[in-house]
């Protein structure tokens, strides 16, 4: 088992920037990678970043590249999301995923971000 909790969100003008953290306990040496996803309201869940514990190998949404980085302790059992530039479509609740060597998904309670002009 692997728990998630995230931390980091709140309100913040358009233009301004946010870190969210998420802090990995429980199994963490099964985890092989770790990632942001956020859902606005009446929206599917969607992928922001993701990045692997191996060899830190990152992806991102079209949306965030070049606004937002995230990065991992050498330890692994922790992720941030570094929001820069922040717009209104990023208001949305931010979730913390973590996928296991056995494809197992583990999510976390999630933080909300809202981004007011």
């Amino acid at each position: 088992q692997v728990q998630l909790v995230e931390s980091g969100g709140g309100l913040v003008q358009a233009g301004n920037s946010l870190k969210l953290s998420c802090v990995a306990s429980g199994s963490i040496g099964i985890i092989k990678a770790m990632g942001w996803y956020r859902q606005a309201p009446g929206k599917q869940r969607e992928l922001v970043a993701t990045i692997t514990i191996a060899g830190s190998a990152t992806n991102y949404a079209d949306s965030v590249k070049g606004r937002f980085t995230i990065s991992r302790t050498n330890a692994g059992n922790t992720v941030s999301l570094q929001a820069n530039r922040l717009k209104l479509d990023d208001t949305a609740v931010y979730y913390c995923n973590a996928e296991t060597i056995w494809s197992s998904q583990y999510w976390g309670q999630g933080t909300q971000v809202t981004v007011s002009s």
